[in-house]
C-alpha cells in the first residue's frame, strides 16, 4: 500500500500499529520506504493529536458562533426541507380528502373496524397513495387525517 502521508492512511495510532503488527506492507511517500517503525508510531501519534486539536477548535468555534446568535447549518437546505414537508402534507391531505368519502359510505353500511375498512378498501380496488394494499396502519393514518 502506498500513501502520500501517514495521516491519509489513518488518524488512529492503534490502526497504524495494527497494520505494522500484521505485517501489512505500506510505504509512506513523505517518509520514504525504509523508515523506522518508531518514526511511524511518532508520526501516527502526532496525526492523531492534531485531529483531536482540530476537532476541539472546530467545536469551540461553532459554539462561539452559536452563542453569538448565528444560525448554523445550511439555511437553504432547512428551507427546502420545510417546503418538502409542507408539500407532502398537502398531498397527503388531498389524498385523504379523496378517500374519506368512500370510508364514510363504508361506515354507514356498518363497517366499523379498522380491519373491516382496510378489507373493504382493498376489495373495492382503492389503493393507498403509494399504490399499495391497505393495512391497519394506513387506515389509521387516513382516519387521523379526517
Amino acid at each position: 500500500m502506498l500513501v502520500a502521508k501517514l495521516d491519509r492512511l489513518s488518524l488512529n495510532v492503534h490502526f497504524i500499529s495494527g497494520l505494522m503488527v500484521e505485517r501489512v506492507p505500506f510505504v509512506v511517500a513523505e517518509l520514504g520506504d525504509d523508515v523506522d517503525p518508531f518514526v511511524l508510531h511518532l508520526d501516527a501519534a502526532l496525526a492523531e493529536k492534531e485531529r483531536a486539536l482540530t476537532s476541539a477548535r472546530t467545536k469551540a468555534a461553532l459554539a462561539a458562533k452559536k452563542a453569538a446568535g448565528a444560525k448554523l447549518g445550511n439555511p437553504r437546505a432547512a428551507e427546502a426541507a420545510v417546503k418538502a414537508r409542507a408539500a407532502n402534507r398537502a398531498r397527503a391531505d388531498g389524498f385523504a380528502g379523496d378517500v374519506l368519502p368512500a370510508v364514510e359510505k363504508m361506515r354507514a353500511a356498518g363497517i366499523a373496524t379498522i380491519r373491516g375498512i382496510a378489507d373493504a378498501l382493498n376489495k373495492c380496488s382503492i389503493s393507498t397513495a403509494k399504490r399499495r394494499a391497505w393495512r391497519l396502519t394506513t387506515v389509521r393514518w387516513l382516519l387521523q387525517r379526517g
